[in-house]
């Protein structure tokens, strides 16, 4: 037997591929998140499977439930919410507990709140990272974006209504001003919204429709802009060892110390020397 790992509707229930439906039809249990969220999804498409809960406060005691299930020779398919399990929803660790108990996990793939908002986020960037939800705390949050703001690639976060306004505002206080922000809210519902703007006016976006504060977030920010310099460190490393070595020598150690781009800072230390 094999766990069914299956992604399902992020709000429009008719967002669920064939085999979803063939998954949920032909399983005797369901291990969801909320199941009263799930008997919707279920009565809509005509799945009588029976409901196992499995949210974040008793992952770990149904996943043995889970296990047992699929020991008794059990069809069991895994859900969340919205979205794919173990994508900042609860499902990871009762994956884990399946495969370290012999069984596999099968994926079922479909929706996904954060692909469907990069699909249309329109952003140059080739690479993208996953942050999920950032801290609640004002000073843990900034500290998460500073260490977040030197990756090369789109951040991609979730966010909840109630704290949507101070995300953004931190987010626009961190990073660069130029970087583009994209805020996707309510993905395929009635109110869906998906608006792409400068960082900088983000928190002035949010601010003036009450509504633009309302629903389920994902915000996509684009990629740090292209280096036009060096910054104080390496201008700093960079003349400590001049006052040492040779210019070659010194850029190639400042380089290594500082990560900063080893032609940038040759040519800054030729014009060092020179003056």
């Amino acid at each position: 037997m094999a766990l069914q790992v299956v992604a399902t509707p992020l709000g429009n229930l008719d967002d669920i591929t064939l085999r979803a439906l063939d998954a949920l039809r032909h399983a005797d249990v369901i291990a969801c998140e909320d199941t009263r969220h799930t008997r919707q999804l279920c009565e809509r498409h005509g799945v009588r499977a029976t409901l196992l809960a499995v949210h974040q406060h008793n992952e770990n005691q149904a996943a043995e439930k889970i296990v047992a299930l699929l020991r008794e020779g059990k069809r069991v398919a895994l859900v969340s919410d919205a979205g794919t399990p173990g994508i900042s929803d609860p499902g990871a660790r009762a994956v884990a507990a399946v495969r370290a108990a012999g069984f596999r996990a099968v994926p079922l793939p479909g929706p996904s709140a954060a692909i469907a908002a990069l699909s249309v986020a329109g952003l140059p960037d080739a690479r993208f990272m996953f942050a999920g939800f950032l801290p609640t705390k004002a000073a843990a949050r900034r500290a998460e974006i500073e260490k977040l703001s030197s990756i090369p690639a789109a951040l991609v976060f979730y966010e909840a209504p109630h704290r949507i306004e101070e995300t953004v505002a931190d987010l626009a206080a961190v990073l660069e001003p130029q970087r583009t922000l994209v805020v996707a809210r309510e993905i395929t519902k009635l109110f869906e919204e998906i608006e792409a703007m400068p960082l900088s006016a983000g928190p002035a976006w949010l601010a003036a429709d009450a509504n633009r504060r309302r629903g389920e977030f994902v915000l996509v920010v684009s990629g740090p802009p292209p280096r036009t310099g060096l910054d104080r460190e390496a201008e700093r490393v960079l003349a400590t060892l001049l006052a040492e070595l040779p210019v070659k020598q010194a850029a190639k150690l400042a380089a290594a110390i500082t990560g900063a781009p080893k032609n940038e800072l040759y040519a800054r230390a030729l014009e060092l020397k020179g003056g």
